[in-house]
């Protein structure tokens, strides 16, 4: 195989003598430009219309040739970029356009549209651009699921079941309790989501190249006709500061990580070993030989796409390691796609564990069941012998020790012990008297009493769980309105920008 590669003279016959390369081409310039075409076509047009509003304004452009130029991109931006392919008379998709534009009114017109502003802000501000429109798409679809598990956990505020650590069965808590700390973790990432958001929401246009520009533009103008926060106002840091990718890729990372761990815990519910969660008929599939089976496939899928999603927000964090602190828009041309995909695919978790949540139904009785197992209330039969029978805690802990191995050894659980049987041990292990009657014994070991004690902030107990949904709930809705009212306020200056460049050609 190896003695048929081709000579040097030969491949360079069959590649090229000047750039760009066949292979070039095939493996890096046309991929880069359908990624181009496919996520930043729409984007560009706007950024020239900003752009060229901003140069008349300033009086850097004359109001003819403004009128000329943005007749122009009018025109070429309703071209549809499905109809488009890479051409290598253009290095990319931006010149492609431009050659359309200056078609129509001539290249040196053409060409004015980019006075002070290289491909360098350009490229940050459409990457900036269409990474606040997922991100805000994305935390709307994390806060509907959010408003699902919340539903979902009021539902099941008393509904009492085993709460785990190390995988063995710990202590009775609730499934309203057990939901809020999930909906706790996906609080915490609307919060990354929004921070990312506000760092990504910053204007770097009018940072030309690297270092701005001997033209008086106005980078405030542009800023606000493109619905951004603020500035990015060092040119520098504008060109090659990158930490807004990484913060994306970070916050998408954490929110599918956190996501995935429950999901393993909605799979193992889902099992006919635990029979706890039943999911709706739309969200199973049943097998193609036993036709028994009702596959949680909805919650296998969500586990596999966010791990996807993982390795994709990875890539990109990757990709900017040792990336120097300079212009990277080269860079981001091979990394956006990344996270574009990170952020595609948890979108896709959110979805479909919303509506697998809204129509998921559980098993009481048989979480209830396996709460009065295992001897997992028999903590609290430890700490009411300190409370309220003077033993110290030392004492309690090694008697009910005794008392769950005698147990496990006799296949009885904690509620079908009598009181004599504790008073022995009491008296054989630790040389005490203790008085304990059947309804004591019988309250302790009861998983409802359990969780009615337990009324320390956070805990399990009803009322408690009720108040904690209640305020998440008052903080999802204010979480809403503030996600909502951004994306009205973007697409309201979406629509000011266009009709400013309607009443200037028409």
């Amino acid at each position: 195989m190896l003695s048929n590669m081709l000579t040097k003279e030969k491949l360079l016959a069959q590649e090229g003598e000047q750039f760009p390369g066949k292979t070039y081409v095939e493996d890096l310039l046309k991929p880069v430009y359908n990624d181009q075409r496919d996520y930043l076509f729409h984007t560009m047009f706007q950024i020239h219309r900003a752009h060229v509003m901003m140069l008349l304004e300033q009086e850097i452009l004359t109001k003819e040739q403004a009128r000329t130029i943005l007749q122009a991109v009018e025109d070429v931006s309703q071209t549809d970029p499905n109809t488009l392919s890479y051409d290598p008379s253009y290095e990319d998709l931006f010149f492609q356009m431009e050659e359309k534009i200056a078609d129509k009114i001539g290249k040196e017109l053409a060409g004015n549209m980019h006075i002070a502003r290289s491909r360098n802000d350009m490229g940050v501000t459409m990457y900036r651009y269409v990474l606040r429109e997922r991100l805000l798409l994305l935390l709307q679809h994390v806060l509907e699921l959010r408003d699902a598990i919340l539903e979902f956990a009021q539902d099941h505020v008393e509904t009492i079941m085993p709460a785990y650590t190390h995988t063995q069965p710990a202590q009775p808590t609730t499934l309203g309790h057990y939901l809020t700390a999930v909906h706790d973790l996906l609080a915490r990432d609307t919060t990354r989501l929004w921070n990312a958001y506000r760092q990504v929401n910053q204007s770097p246009l009018g940072a030309a190249a690297i270092t701005t520009t001997g033209f008086p533009i106005d980078r405030d103008s542009t800023k606000t006709s493109l619905g951004f926060a603020g500035l990015v106002e060092n040119s520098y840091d504008a060109v090659a500061g990158a930490d807004y990718l990484l913060e994306t890729a970070t916050a998408v990372l954490v929110l599918m990580s956190n996501t995935g761990r429950w999901l393993q815990d909605f799979l193992q519910l889902c099992t006919r070993e635990f029979q706890a969660f039943r999911v709706a008929a739309p969200y199973v599939q049943t097998s193609s030989i036993m036709p028994q089976k009702r596959n949680p496939v909805s919650i296998e899928h969500s586990r596999s796409i966010a791990s996807s999603a993982v390795g994709d927000a990875q890539a990109a964090i990757t990709m900017m390691h040792n990336t120097p602190f300079g212009d990277i828009v080269d860079t981001e041309d091979d990394l956006q796609p990344h996270l574009y995909s990170a952020m595609e695919k948890a979108k896709r978790v959110m979805r479909l564990m919303t509506v697998v949540v809204r129509t998921m139904e559980v098993n009481r009785e048989h979480l209830l069941k396996k709460s009065r197992e295992s001897y997992i209330t028999i903590t609290e039969l430890s700490d009411a012998l300190v409370r309220e029978k003077g033993l110290s805690l030392r004492q309690a802990h090694k008697l009910c020790a005794n008392v769950a191995r005698t147990g496990v050894a006799k296949g009885m659980e904690l509620d079908e012990f009598e009181p004599e049987v504790f008073e022995r041990i009491a008296r054989e292990e630790l040389g005490i008297d203790l008085q304990l009657s059947s309804e004591e014994l019988k309250r302790y070991a009861d998983p409802r009493t359990f969780i009615e004690v337990r009324r320390i902030t956070g805990g399990p107990n009803f009322d408690e769980t009720r108040r904690m949904i209640r305020v998440r709930r008052s903080r999802l809705e204010a979480r809403w309105n503030e996600c909502t009212a951004e994306i009205r306020f973007l697409q309201d200056q979406d629509q000011k920008l266009k009709r400013k460049i309607q009443e200037l050609i028409s």
